[in-house]
């Protein structure tokens, strides 16, 4: 199984890329992990390189401010461009990537290619949930329009990926929604809902936005408009809470006594929330396997998003959801 990795996306790279890749790479031995970047800033970390790491060296990147499209088009020699291009051509079998959501989007799309049948691949990543399981959603920024088939081509893709992945048998796959009458919501979701239905999937109808962190479904299927605005209030609510417990529990020596005592329970609830424990976020409905990590990921991070990788790979899920796609009219 062979990894690339793109070795200067992020704001840690390239030390915590390396860090990551080196533990993955002493795990796993059956794995070869490319590193793509600039070798000379990639070199001073990779003390003690196993045999199954290897870089390719270039030094050109694409930096967070760049435009998507453009960086993709002009910056041929980018390393996330490169990963993207041996995943293509066949010389790697899955590409990760904490740099540029969107240039890491373009190239999917323009360099690795759709899977025949789909029209928009759907950025999925997990949102933790209250019970440790956690819930793929998609799609969460890909796309910020979407039309019904699109959406049943996500709880198909989604509700593989739970399966294989992470082996949860006939995931329970949820349509967010204003409520959870099969009447309510806008024009999209009410005519997707019956499709849904039809389609071959464990659909369990709508699902509200209050109850995700309960862990209401496996598998959580939105526009990308949607999806991120709810992403982006989760992140945006959980870190307000955390630093509002802060300055409470430092307030007096009283809270700092209390806080004490209920800091191993909040290290578990913070634990549980962490984006580094989920890997990354892969872009279904691509020609091969990418895997958009965390833009702040950390040794921790990425190790976790190899694993993931390694994980899909084994049970061939690209070939998988290819197949399924095909068989559906929405795929034809």
């Amino acid at each position: 199984m062979r990894i690339a990795i793109d070795a200067m996306g992020g704001d840690r790279a390239p030390a915590s890329i390396v860090e990551g890749a080196l533990e993955a790479a002493k795990n796993w031995s059956e794995l070869e992990i490319i590193l793509v970047g600039d070798e000379q800033a990639i070199k001073p970390h990779l003390s003690n390189q196993p045999s199954n790491i290897r870089v390719v060296h270039t030094e050109e990147r694409i930096e967070a401010d760049d435009e998507p499209v453009r960086a993709v088009r002009r910056k041929k020699g980018a390393s996330m461009v490169m990963a993207g291009r041996m995943v293509r051509e066949g010389e790697a079998d899955c590409m990760i990537s904490a740099g540029n959501t969107g240039a890491l989007m373009t190239t999917g799309l323009l360099v690795v290619g759709r899977m025949e049948g789909v029209e928009r691949p759907a950025l999925a990543p997990m949102i933790p949930t209250m019970d440790g399981k956690g819930m793929l959603a998609l799609d969460l920024g890909a796309n910020m329009d979407a039309k019904p088939e699109h959406l049943v081509q996500y709880a198909i893709m989604g509700s593989i990926y739970r399966e294989k992945v992470h082996s949860i048998k006939k995931p329970r796959v949820g349509l967010l929604n204003v409520g959870s009458e099969a009447q309510k919501g806008n024009e999209l979701t009410k005519a997707v809902f019956p499709l849904l239905e039809e389609a071959p999937i464990h659909f369990i109808g709508n699902v509200e936005s209050r109850d995700v962190l309960e862990g209401a479904c496996d598998v959580l299927v939105c526009d990308g408009f949607a999806g991120n605005v709810m992403l982006k209030t989760l992140e945006g609510t959980a870190g307000s809470l955390f630093n509002v417990l802060k300055q409470e529990f430092t307030r007096s020596w009283l809270t700092k006594l209390g806080a004490a005592l209920v800091m191993p329970g909040l290290k578990r609830l913070k634990q549980t929330m962490d984006y580094k424990e989920h890997g990354g976020a892969p872009l279904l409905g691509l020609n091969g396997l990418v895997i958009k990590a965390h833009g702040s990921s950390d040794g921790r991070a990425v190790f976790n998003a190899i694993r993931q990788a390694r994980t899909a790979l084994q049970h061939n899920l690209t070939e998988t959801i290819s197949a399924e796609i095909v068989r559906q009219p929405s795929g034809k």
